[in-house]
């Protein structure tokens, strides 16, 4: 599952799709109403790929987190985060990340987890990756190197220094 691209940005909602760069930030689209706005290099700007949750032995990629939700919810969308309580989101997280740390995963950050992931799974960007499967190289003969022959020396053209005689 590929994450590229999607950004968060503090002090908006929801989540954006970099379209492009400009000399002092990212040109970006929002997914929630597909409104291009400019994000500025001084904004705290975080992407999804580069964020991951807190376990008790490693940290686990915000992408795999996501990859089991969509396998415990058939690709629909989990829990809502505004309907559910913290217990509710926090025995769902439970029951596919076992080994999450409690106590350094806020309910803050388990809101917004929830809620990137229906965002995500309502537009359909949360689709595993299919493994495309590259046609075979046709096997294509090798030619031998040809043997490098010495040129002759053609009397056509002058050697240095010479002067061409002119025929009248």
């Amino acid at each position: 599952m590929k994450l590229t691209g999607i950004l968060s940005i503090a002090g908006y909602p929801g989540l954006f799709k970099m379209v492009s760069q400009m000399k002092t930030g990212l040109v970006v689209e929002s997914l929630l109403d597909g409104k291009r706005m400019p994000a500025y290099s001084t904004q705290k700007i975080l992407a999804l790929e580069d964020i991951s949750i807190y376990t008790e032995e490693d940290d686990v990629p915000l992408a795999d987190v996501f990859a089991m939700f969509l396998k415990k919810t058939g690709g629909k969308a989990a829990l809502n985060p505004k309907k559910a309580s913290i217990y509710e989101l926090s025995d769902f997280l439970t029951s596919v990340l076992p080994n999450y740390d409690k106590e350094r995963v806020y309910n803050s950050d388990l809101k917004k987890l929830f809620q990137w992931f229906n965002l995500l799974a309502e537009k359909g960007l949360l689709e595993e990756e299919k493994e495309e499967k590259k046609p075979a190289k046709k096997a294509v003969a090798k030619k031998e190197p040809k043997e490098a022959k010495p040129k002759a020396k053609s009397d056509s053209k002058p050697a240095k220094g010479a002067s061409k005689k002119v025929k009248k």
